[in-house]
């Protein structure tokens, strides 16, 4: 069957190539890719080619299919796994397979399956590991984003605090906490202000800081103060650059007591030492934005972690389960993947997107491999659609769901597309 797809033929060669997939074996399925978000862990693949720890080092003569965020259709199950899946049926899929021995992972190892391709090969690898999810929700993005959402629900679960009494550690935020997400106006950022207010333990309070007026005003605009206070949270955004001494002012929030919990979004040096001076009795900062300098350090408190007993880890990635946490709280309602997204496009788009992802602006660009269309923002619907009758009808749907990218608006994008699911 042909395929096309984005392959990474060496660092910053990226591709948009057609080329012809080999027949399945039995341990593999062939599937059709419907929905693929784009994660800056892409970009970091994409600067790095064979020096990323993932990335096999023949990628020139063979080269590798990207995206990791991906949902579809299954088109063909191999004889070994027809007892578990059926050609027609929805997935989900995690891409981190944690193979016995081995770092690959999906949109970024292997030959023949990433998610910015039309049709790709899920390897044997993904179906031992638990890695392909039956997937029954009515949007093919939520199952996309229920990937990064997964890295979210991760470093929640793997935050943890500890007592004096005993040396157990107690895992997850702090019930009635002070939360501080640095850097949490970006799309992964929306993301881990959803959760905590989609499950439980909730914080008391969540302080999101930010340098970004228009990124802190939109964040205000999909998850409001009076969104968070009806689930029982007070959420603050703090625009960093209208105080000069911005550290005391979020100081003042707590009274001095300091934040519970502490989640770097953005892997700046300056931003992971206040968030150490900011640690309260106990306090655990969550590193979690990874970044791509090998030698990123920055000074911690050694003084506070001996007397305060705070600390200091970090979270990549997410488990199986942690996505289908993720699944199942988007299906219920309770939180929004949604919110990350501002940007949608065709598999023409991913390149240009890609190589450009840490200056573009916006959250979270959602593509579907299936369809050519430019990268377009859901805020520049409306002015398209006074021309465009598609746009003129993504507008109207995204209207009605507070402006955000829904299951409406995905239905009438893959109908205009022609694309049968």
């Amino acid at each position: 069957m042909m395929t096309r797809a984005v392959r990474l033929h060496g660092a910053d060669d990226l591709r948009l190539d057609d080329f012809e997939l080999p027949a399945i074996g039995d341990d593999e399925v062939l599937v059709k890719v419907i929905s693929d978000s784009i994660c800056m862990s892409t970009y970091k693949l994409m600067r790095q080619g064979p020096a990323h720890k993932r990335c096999p080092s023949d990628i020139a003569e063979h080269p590798i299919v990207v995206g990791h965020e991906f949902a579809g259709v299954i088109v063909e199950v191999g004889k070994n796994w027809t007892h578990e899946f059926t050609p027609g049926e929805k997935f989900a899929q995690q891409p981190a397979l944690n193979y016995p021995g081995s770092l690959a992972s999906m949109g970024y190892s292997f030959r023949y399956c990433g998610g910015s391709s039309t049709y790709t090969i899920i390897p044997h690898e993904a179906l031992e590991m638990g890695c392909l999810l039956h997937y029954d929700g009515d949007a093919f993005f939520n199952a996309s984003l229920a990937e990064p959402m997964s890295c979210i629900v991760c470093s929640y679960h793997s935050t943890y605090h500890t007592s004096e009494h005993d040396h157990e550690h107690r895992m997850g935020i702090k019930p009635g906490g002070n939360l501080l997400i640095l850097g949490g106006a970006g799309p992964m950022g929306l993301g881990a202000i959803e959760y905590p207010l989609g499950t439980e333990p909730r914080p008391q309070r969540i302080v999101v800081l930010d340098t970004d007026a228009e990124r802190l005003a939109r964040a205000a605009a999909v998850t409001s103060a009076e969104y968070a206070a009806e689930r029982g949270v007070e959420l603050l955004y703090v625009n960093a650059c209208e105080h000069a001494d911005v550290e005391g002012f979020l100081r003042q929030i707590t009274q001095g007591a300091g934040y519970d919990d502490i989640f770097i979004y953005a892997p700046v040096r300056e931003l992971a030492e206040m968030g150490d001076r900011l640690l309260g009795q106990d306090g655990c900062l969550n590193v979690f934005s990874g970044p791509s300098d090998k030698a990123f350090s920055a000074e911690i408190n050694l003084y506070d972690a001996h007397y305060s007993a705070t600390h200091i880890m970090g979270t990549t990635g997410g488990t199986t389960n942690d996505l289908k946490e993720a699944l199942s709280l988007a299906a219920a309602g309770a939180t929004r993947p949604a919110v990350m997204v501002t940007h949608i496009g065709g598999i023409d788009a991913v390149i240009g997107t890609v190589e450009h992802l840490p200056q573009l602006p916006g959250g979270k660009k959602l593509t579907y491999p299936c369809v050519e269309m430019p990268l377009t923002a859901i805020a520049d619907f409306a002015e398209l659609g006074k021309t465009d009758p598609l746009f003129a009808d993504l507008d109207a749907a995204c209207r009605s769901h507070q402006g955000l990218w829904n299951a409406e608006a995905e239905a009438i994008l893959l109908r205009a597309k022609g694309v049968e699911v």
